[in-house]
This record gives C-alpha cells, structure tokens and sequence, in this order.
C-alpha cells in the first residue's frame, strides 16, 4: 500500500477513536492544551493557517508535518477540505512520524 495511502488511513482510524481534530481553530486548541502530539498540515493550506500553526507548534514543541492536500485530509476523515489534522494520541502520532521518515514524507522537524 502507497504510504500516502497509510498516512490518511492512519488520520481516518484516530478520527473514528476520537484522537483527532481538525481545522485550524480545533489544531490550535488542542495544541494550546497540550493534548496534540502531531499536527498534519495541508502542502496547500493558506500562508496565515500555515504561519499560525507552525507557529504555535514551535511554541510548545508538538511536531508538525507537511503532508497531502485540503482535499485529502478531508475525505480522510469524512468531512469537506480540511487545512490541518491535529492527532491527540502518542501511538498513532508515531506510527505516522515512521510511515513519513521512513518512506521520504515531507517533514517540517520536530519542533
């Protein structure tokens, strides 16, 4: 299976547990109160939800990467476009941080 394939597979299961949350607002909340543990950002998010996100992400150290399309955050977890996916749980955040390292994702670093 394509990694991109796993990576959005990965967002849809922890949205179903309810480790997920998505859009800027929600990204930023959850990384405001420490329950993000991995931040998926659009490649076609606008430059202030970009700038905002990495922002806050640097601020209070949650890693944040660089991953797919609006489009297909969205339909990974069954809504609209979505600019950002925020996953609340430490197993699924680091078995999508292996699928990204190991398989040349598009990483922004550990912040």
């Amino acid at each position: 299976m394509p990694v991109i394939d796993r990576v959005l597979n990965m967002c849809s299961l922890a949205k179903k547990a309810g480790k997920a949350a998505s859009g800027g607002f929600l990204s930023e909340e959850a990384v405001r109160k420490g329950a993000a543990r991995l931040v998926i950002l659009a490649m076609d998010a606008s430059n202030n939800s970009q700038k905002s996100l990495r922002d806050i992400c640097a601020y209070y150290k949650v890693p944040i990467v660089s991953y797919g399309t609006k489009e297909s955050l969205g339909h990974a977890i069954g809504c609209e476009q979505r600019a950002s996916i925020t996953i609340t749980d430490d197993g699924i955040a680091n078995k999508i941080l292996n699928l990204l390292n190991t398989n040349g994702g598009i990483m922004d670093g550990k912040n």
